[in-house]
């Protein structure tokens, strides 16, 4: 560990990891002291300060427990850290805001408030099928000169399962104004008192057209044109009874694409702010001749109620003791396993034991319920008060879209109080995306992660830019703009900062947007360095925040180190001095015009492959460089230092040409020139071997497309890593028609020359490919373990509106490479078929660069 003391005392020492941060100041300080000849100094006026990086190591905590600490060693570095003053940190500056007026809050209309009156009605009361009236539609979108046939349809959904069949009008014209009427009363085969708290009520307007093709005279196509969902309960729990204007979504508008259904449960239950452009439905909700308000039975009366019920499940349970053992094998299936009548019946039945036996299998449990019981709904808030706290990744699922009751969100969130900043960071992705399934804008998960938010400006700092980011998508901005403003009123110490880094970003757009116009590439390089070294850029580009990682502070921007990189939407390679001294240079790639929201989430979930492996005892030396989503088409990526491109080394042969790349020795050699000593190359190999292992896995499971030489590249250490997730989940680039791609992973003969260290001969008789195939077994089991964190993972952002991630069918794929319906013994069997393909498949992956280089050549 190299030890610094800025401008007074530096040296470099073994340490031992097992020491506290203080532990360790005491030795620096006393070999100080020595070596000086001077009065040694109190340990407790210092901490211990990352070089280069606003980041303290605190705590008596061992420091191998520092993430810094453990990534520095992963990747062989000396960890750099200084003794600095406790009077010296600067906590920044007091900053005085004008008070805020106060607000009265109206309560006259509070459930609350009817509920002591006692001027109301439980829904659980009414024995009525829930109905509703579907009036007309105005501002349809259709084209005026041709006749056009709509039908509204509605059904009532939870959790995204229909609760009934749904109920559609006649036919009705649409007029010249694009209007329709049907005056239809909707009558849907489900009673209000079975109606469950966090039900929806969706509808559609979608065209017929009748079929011209005589083969297919019986059968209408449909066209969907807007859709609208909404709560039957409103926020205080009160059931919808009056009239009301729904202002309708395209099925592009809302950012989502639907599935086959024609209904889109999975929607926003908010109305489209755009009135003036968009169809609006009116409907009216049938009060079922009440005189007083309806309203959903507080939750102290649901779980009276379930005490006051017969336990069905104790007789039941019984009986099914014995088979315990293989209603918990079939509990244990993926999430996307579809269980049978009978099987969902007797795991519910067998929920004592599930809480005593097995409790992190609650989510399954809980797939079982049925919600259009109201007698089910009461059992499952009572169980919620009595199990147990479940792990973070099970809890996790519960905040999935399919998971729609109050109770149990609420429960979710309950057993996340106690996650880590470190694993909070690792899964905020999903937890923001977690918050576009709730049904109303106050919830337990806002006033969670506000909370963490305040606690930690690191963790505010991500979750301001992860709401930020999706601020243009009609359908969240309110929500996600209330969560903002929550954070800004609440942490108004941060504001300044981030305030700073959003002045910088547009000041980057602005040079990008000029450089655009420079078709020449030694143009647009010459502009930006002219715009950067303009006194306002330089003026507005220092001093801030790093919004890729908070930890780094830019002093100033360095145009001579900034320079236009050479792709269609010309990005922008860019240099900041560190506001350390002992710091190198901070340097980051802009991109305007791409959506990184998918490199984004494919990083994070390499992280989080890279955090399973290393709990496992492996460290397969993956490196998930830094990259986030800023704004609409607006992102920043960490550059890695000491990189090359497969493409460039290739270039780098004296015999470069387009089909160098066929050439099995060139990644071996720049490997030796790179690495001249034995003990170097042979480090660099395994470095090599264990990263290659680790995304071959990876991108095959993961179903990573697009891959060729100028998106993997290799640092001179030999650490192999992928870069530019454009697609993924098997969704494989074309052309003419046909797959480009046909390899399950890459693994071209250049690389597996590298892990042979240059051995001529079959690859099963060599001991080190033996080995990088065990590693990979390895890889896959490991994560195949942890099968349903990644399926749920995935579940929780089809509403981010990826394209290649848009509903319940894209995850079939990662089931299908994890084989989760198969044993374990089966499933490697698979894999190695794969592994197999891939390693047979070598020389033709290879050519295929081959021709991604002559493409890019001409």
């Amino acid at each position: 560990m190299t030890i610094k003391r800025l401008l007074q005392f530096s040296f470099t020492s073994n340490v031992s990891v097992s020491l506290t941060p203080q532990q360790h100041i005491e030795t620096i300080l006393r070999k100080k002291a020595n070596s000086l000849n001077m009065r040694g100094e109190n340990p407790r006026n210092y901490v211990l300060k990352v070089c280069g990086r606003e980041e303290y190591l605190l705590g008596d905590h061992p420091l191998i427990q520092f993430l810094y600490i453990q990534e520095t060693l992963s990747r062989d570095g000396v960890p750099q850290v200084m003794t600095v003053g406790i009077d010296s940190i600067s906590l920044g500056s007091d900053v005085h805001y004008p008070s805020l007026p106060e607000r009265t809050r109206l309560s006259s209309d509070q459930s609350n408030t009817i509920r002591k009156k006692k001027n109301y009605e439980s829904s659980w009361k009414i024995d009525n099928n829930y109905s509703c009236i579907v009036h007309s539609v105005g501002g349809l979108n259709v084209d005026p000169g041709r006749p056009v046939e709509v039908v509204c349809q509605a059904g009532i959904y939870h959790g995204g399962k229909p609760l009934c069949e749904p109920r559609k009008t006649r036919v009705a014209v649409v007029t010249m104004e694009g209007e329709a009427q049907w005056n239809a009363m909707l009558q849907f085969p489900i009673k209000v008192c079975n109606v469950p708290r966090m039900a929806r009520l969706c509808f559609v307007i979608y065209e017929i057209s009748k079929a011209k093709n005589k083969w297919k005279a019986n059968k209408d196509s449909v066209n969907r044109l807007a859709w609208a969902n909404t709560m039957v309960f409103d926020y205080k729990d009160q059931l919808r009874t009056d009239g009301v204007t729904l202002y309708m979504w395209t099925h592009v508008a809302d950012g989502t694409q639907g599935d086959d259904l024609l209904l889109h449960p999975l929607g926003t239950v908010v109305s489209n702010p755009n009135t003036e452009s968009c169809a609006a439905l009116q409907v009216r909700f049938s009060n079922y001749d009440c005189q007083h308000p309806i309203l959903f039975p507080k939750a102290e009366s649901v779980k009276a109620y379930a005490d006051q019920l017969e336990d069905e499940a104790g007789d039941a349970a019984a009986k099914l003791s014995e088979d315990f053992e293989n209603l918990r094998i079939t509990a244990e299936k993926d999430p996307m396993y579809e269980m049978h009548e009978q099987e969902k019946k007797n795991i519910w039945a067998s929920r004592e034991y599930f809480r005593i036996a097995a409790p992190e299998l609650l989510p399954k449990l809980l797939s079982c319920v049925e919600w259009t019981e109201r007698a089910e709904v009461a059992r499952v808030v009572r169980m919620l008060a009595t199990w147990p706290l479940l792990r973070v990744e099970s809890a996790l699922e519960l905040l999935d879209y399919a998971y729609a009751d109050a109770a149990v969100r609420s429960f979710a969130v309950k057993c996340l109080a106690k996650i880590s900043d470190e694993d909070l960071l690792l899964y905020l992705l999903q937890l923001v995306q977690a918050l576009k399934h709730e049904s109303y804008l106050m919830c337990d998960l806002s006033v969670f992660l506000l909370q963490r938010a305040f606690d930690n400006m690191n963790i505010g700092h991500y979750l301001f830019w992860h709401l930020r980011s999706e601020m243009h998508v009609p359908s969240v901005s309110v929500r996600f703009g209330l969560v903002l403003e929550a954070y800004c009123r609440g942490c108004q110490d941060h504001i300044n900062s981030l305030m700073r880094q959003i002045s910088c970003l547009d000041k980057l757009k602005w040079a990008n947007q000029c450089i655009r116009k420079k078709k020449e590439i030694t143009k647009a390089r010459a502009a930006l360095r002219q715009h950067l070294e303009e006194q306002h850029c330089l003026e507005t580009l220092s001093d801030f925040v790093s919004p890729l990682i908070p930890s780094l502070v830019c002093k100033r921007i360095k145009p001579e180190g900034c320079r236009v990189m050479d792709s269609k939407m010309r990005p922008l390679l860019l240099e900041f001095e560190n506001v350390d001294p002992t710091g190198s240079d901070i340097r980051i790639i802009l991109k305007v015009g791409d959506d990184l929201r998918q490199d984004m989430f494919t990083l994070q979930m390499l992280r989080i492959m890279d955090r399973l492996w290393k709990n496992a005892g492996y460290d397969f030396r993956l490196n998930p460089y830094n990259c986030i989503s800023m704004e609409y088409a607006v992102g920043m990526i960490e550059v890695v230092d000491e990189a090359e491109t497969v493409a460039n080394i290739q270039k780098q042969s004296a015999r470069f040409n387009a089909t160098s790349v066929i050439s099995r020795v060139n990644l071996f050699q720049w490997l030796r020139k790179k690495n001249p000593t034995e003990e170097s190359f042979n480090k660099a190999v395994e470095e090599f071997t264990m990263s290659c292992a680790g995304y071959c896995v990876a991108t095959y499971v993961l179903g990573i497309a697009d891959r060729h030489p100028d998106n993997i590249m290799i640092k001179e250490s030999g650490q192999l890593f992928h870069i530019d997730f454009g697609h993924f989940l098997g969704h494989f680039k074309k052309k003419y028609g046909v797959k480009r791609e046909f390899v399950p992973f890459v693994l071209t003969h250049g690389f597996i020359h590298v892990i042979n260290k240059g051995q001529r001969g079959g690859n099963n008789d060599l001991l080190d490919f033996k080995i990088f195939r065990e590693l990979c077994e390895t890889a896959f089991k490991i994560l195949r373990k942890h099968g349903h964190l990644i399926l749920s993972l995935f579940s929780m952002m089809i509403s981010t509106g990826l394209p290649e991630l848009s509903s319940e069918k894209d995850l079939q794929y990662l089931r299908q490479t994890l084989v989760m319906d198969l044993s374990e013994e089966k499933a490697i069997e698979h894999f190695r078929l794969k592994f197999d393909q891939a390693v047979t498949s070598s020389w033709t992956a290879s050519v295929n660069w081959a021709f991604h280089n002559m493409d890019k050549n001409n």
